[in-house]
């Protein structure tokens, strides 16, 4: 950007002017030097063509003999060796060493030349480049010889100076097949060796009817990761009025992934996934499909979509009239396999456009089964050890097994087995994707042995549909029955069963749910709003009755203010009464600007007491990074009782290192006041780093002498005096950026770059290093020349080394960063004679760090 900043200083010198020039030409002068520097797509219009930039357009003292002809072309960067960030057809593909060269020995064609380490970061098909260009490729060294466009036909490769950017086009023809944000692998970063504690403390204190109680709570998870194995705890300890301190350990586990399996191994305290069984827990080993492993676009269900185009054809992918998926193929067969899952979103509509215009169009079915797989995919899990209840003594081994692959786009089979030893289990199922919806069904059957009851043996059905219907935008997102038979129980309700034997309690001798129904329906209504309708009933074996609940609710907008409505009506079966309750609800955002204040004024009704509740609540944000929240909330309520009313209030505060938070309560009878920190600290061989954040997966930043600058990509993190940050929650095994914010680093010291990128895998602690400079003290020169005049205007000031340390501005005024109080500087303007002299400065002494500080100089070139 400098030589940006340098002409637009040019126009208002006043110690020149500029002469007389058609506006057409001034417009090409200014647009040509900052298009250069501020895009990429302007620069690479700029380089296919010189532009000459005729000197005598600036007159005046201070254009004396000025040299611009290095500024003729849009690209001004110098032949050699830069560290840049490499974008493929605008997709980011990783930070590079980028050589530049001049072209036939011309300075003024400088381009990027590529080696075989480049053109290997870019997803180019090597099958369909010519027989030349293979050889050539396979001819490259690591350096960068050739240009791009000798190699890859229609290929094009241009860098941006300003940005430190290289921007790489090629033709989809030469591209390799991936799916969309797919990260390779072999970029997978297991992190480094590092110890992790994460917590969640809170303590609270209730005062009301002569008692007093205090409750505390501080929960961690700590581990230590060693190259790809992940080790973990996880455990409690509270402490209560009454009750003494208890401990609770939750989970111990190693952990790690495996790249070409997809897959994680987990060693020690697990659960089972859930998807076709009820999910347990298991303290042994399990290893099982990750999904976060494939890029998002193949994640969940989506169809494959095949077409066949009959000329360079574009393909469009609509949803509900929305462009999901654009892209263009090559004559023949196509597919696309890698559209994003989107729930119960509605059909797909295939519109292929020919080169000639005519267009076809054809509708997929789109509903999202349970348990669906996208067509060729598999999911699997195998989960062995011994049965973990807490609440619970009876721990026998248990193997589970689980399979699931999807057939094609209507058909995903799948299916279990669990094998314990006194209960076994297994399951099968399908699910369909229609034309008239998404349909699941699976049958589970179980045996279980008892010790003073007779063997059970019984079987589950289940039953599943999904719809949106488009036309009436009615979505019924979920309809479920499931029937259980009296001799079937889960593994869970077998356990409890078994254990209550032992320990010869009474307990229901038929355990379980004989049978659920439930259903949601959700309805646009436009610009009026939306509702929905939802409710179950279900009956058991081991009582008479059922448990009914039953929901309505309407959202909707009137200009700034959200109004909603919800009323539930619930059927308690011990009871055997309903309960109804209302509520209404209005939102009103507050704040203008950068505030954020929001107000929400509800009443509800409840008749199992006959109770009214009005409630006013005020909320906001404020602070640089809204680091500070808040919250206040006034109630009134009155019943078959009497009257009550309250008021609480809370704040938090998002800190560098921990998140804060206190709150506060006074009502009819009742004083409550807590507290909490919560948090995480990662410590690793280069020092100890904090943040407010929490996740299982961190990036831990080293930015020397960037203390204080802002971490832009995480809101409240800011890099110590150590130059250490932390960032908590990145997402593993996708490509994360972690950008700094150059606003507030300490005069002197610059990034070389800003902003970096990394996929790390699960539990990951990756480290992000961002090169400093420390250039020193910066010094304002005033430089004359030895007969007082002033020095031309864009001149080149050199170190002792040559290394270009600032330029010269209008009045001879040069900023300059210098490592010494004192020294000697070249200034050249010109290859002439008499068009370079050298300058020795003196800056006044100043206080604190080097860098710190800014000074004044005069000096003079002679």
């Amino acid at each position: 950007m400098r030589h940006q900043h340098l002409y637009i200083a040019a126009l208002q010198n006043k110690h020149f002017r500029l002469a007389s020039v058609p506006a057409a030409v001034m417009r090409v002068f200014l647009a040509g030097f900052l298009c250069a520097q501020a895009s990429p797509l302007c620069a690479e219009t700029l380089q296919t063509a010189a532009v000459e930039f005729d000197e005598q357009f600036l007159v005046g003292t201070g254009a004396q003999k000025m040299d611009i002809s290095r500024f003729n072309r849009g690209n001004i960067a110098m032949p050699g060796k830069y560290r840049a960030a490499m974008y493929v057809n605008r997709v980011w593909s990783g930070l590079v060493d980028v050589t530049l060269i001049e072209v036939d020995g011309d300075k003024h064609d400088v381009q990027p030349a590529f080696g075989r380490d480049l053109i290997e970061r870019m997803p180019v098909d090597f099958s369909r480049l010519t027989t030349e260009a293979i050889e050539k490729i396979g001819a490259l060294g690591q350096n960068g010889t050739l240009l791009l466009p000798t190699l890859i036909d229609g290929a094009r490769a241009t860098f941006d100076i300003g940005e430190l950017r290289l921007d790489v086009s090629i033709p989809q023809a030469a591209l390799s097949r991936s799916a969309r944000g797919w990260v390779d692998p072999k970029f997978w970063d297991d992190g480094i060796p590092a110890a992790i504690l994460q917590y969640d403390a809170n303590i609270y204190h209730s005062t009301g009817s002569g008692l007093s109680d205090t409750q505390s709570y501080l929960g961690v998870t700590a581990g230590v990761n060693v190259g790809p194995w992940r080790l973990r705890y996880n455990g409690n300890v509270t402490n209560s009025t009454g009750n003494g301190t208890e401990f609770q350990h939750m989970q111990v586990y190693a952990q790690r992934s495996f790249a070409s399996l997809k897959s994680q191994l987990t060693l020690g305290d697990s659960y089972t996934d859930g998807n076709i069984f009820d999910a347990f827990g298991v303290r042994g080993i399990q290893i099982g499909s990750d999904d976060r492993m494939y890029p998002e676009s193949l994640r969940g269900y989506a169809p494959t979509v095949r077409g066949i185009a009959n000329t360079n054809a574009k393909v469009q992918v609509r949803q509900n009239g929305n462009i999901i998926y654009e892209t263009t193929v090559a004559p023949g067969p196509f597919e696309i396999s890698d559209l994003y899952a989107t729930g119960y979103g509605g059909d797909l509509q295939l519109i292929v456009t020919e080169a000639d215009g005519s267009r076809r169009i054809s509708n997929i079915p789109y509903a999202a089964p349970v348990n669906a797989l996208r067509e060729g995919r598999w999911r699997y899990g195998v989960s062995a050890g011994q049965y973990r209840n807490a609440g619970i003594e009876e721990t026998p081994f248990v193997l589970q097994a689980t399979v699931q692959h999807g057939l094609s786009n209507l058909l995903t089979l799948y299916g279990g087995a669990i094998v314990s030893e006194n209960y076994q289990s297994g399951a099968a199922g399908v699910a369909l994707n229609t034309v008239i919806g998404a349909i699941g069904f699976d049958a589970t059957h179980a045996m279980t042995k008892l010790c003073s009851q007779p063997d059970r043996h019984g079987q589950s059905y289940r039953l599943s549909f999904s719809r949106l219907f488009s036309p009436t935008d009615t979505n019924i997102t979920l309809a479920a029955y499931r029937y259980s038979t009296i001799g079937f129980l889960s593994l869970r309700d077998a356990m409890y069963v078994r254990d209550r034997e032992k320990r010869n309690a009474s307990f229901d001798g038929h355990v379980g749910q004989k049978g659920r129904l439930q259903a949601t329906l959700s309805q646009g209504i436009g610009r009026w709003g939306s509702f929905y309708l939802s409710g179950y009933t279900q009956n058991y074996w081991s009582r008479p009755g059922r448990d009914s609940s039953y929901q309505f609710g309407y959202n909707t907008s009137i200009r700034r203010v959200g109004v909603n409505f919800s009323a539930t009506r619930e059927l308690d079966a011990d009871s055997g009464r309903w309960d109804n309750r209302v509520m209404l609800t209005l939102n009103i955002p507050l704040g203008s600007g950068s505030d954020i204040v929001n107000s929400s004024t509800s009443y509800t009704h409840d008749s199992r007491n006959g109770s009214n509740q009005v409630q006013e609540s005020l909320t906001g944000a404020f602070g640089k990074d809204y680091e500070f929240n808040y919250g206040v909330t006034a109630s009134y309520a009155d019943n078959s009782s009497g009257n009550s009313s309250s008021v609480n209030a809370n704040i938090g505060y998002l800190s560098p290192f921990t998140q804060v938070r206190a709150n506060a309560g006074h009502g009819n009878g009742y004083t409550q006041v807590g507290g909490g920190l919560s948090g995480s600290v990662v410590a690793w061989q280069g020092g100890v780093a904090f943040t407010s954040q929490t996740g299982d997966t961190f990036a831990v930043i080293e930015a020397k002498d960037a203390a204080g600058a802002r971490v832009a990509s995480a809101p409240g993190v800011r890099v110590d005096s150590f130059g250490h940050a932390l960032v908590a929650g990145v997402n593993p095994y996708e490509m994360n950026r972690v950008e700094i914010d150059t606003k507030g680093l300490p005069l002197g010291v610059e990034l070389k770059s800003t902003e970096q990128r990394f996929a790390p895998t699960a539990g990951a602690v990756v480290k992000v290093n961002f090169e400093t400079q420390d250039r020193g003290r910066p010094v304002m020169l005033r430089i004359r020349q030895a007969n007082g005049k002033a020095v031309p205007f864009g001149a080149d000031v050199l170190d002792a080394d040559g290394n270009n340390v600032g330029s010269v501005t209008q009045g001879g005024r040069a900023l300059v960063y210098a490592k010494t109080r004192s020294g000697r500087l070249s200034v050249k303007w010109g290859e002439a004679a008499g068009q370079s002299c050298h300058v020795n400065y003196v800056a006044p002494p100043s206080e604190g760090r080097q860098g710190a500080s800014f000074s004044f100089s005069e000096a003079e070139c002679g």
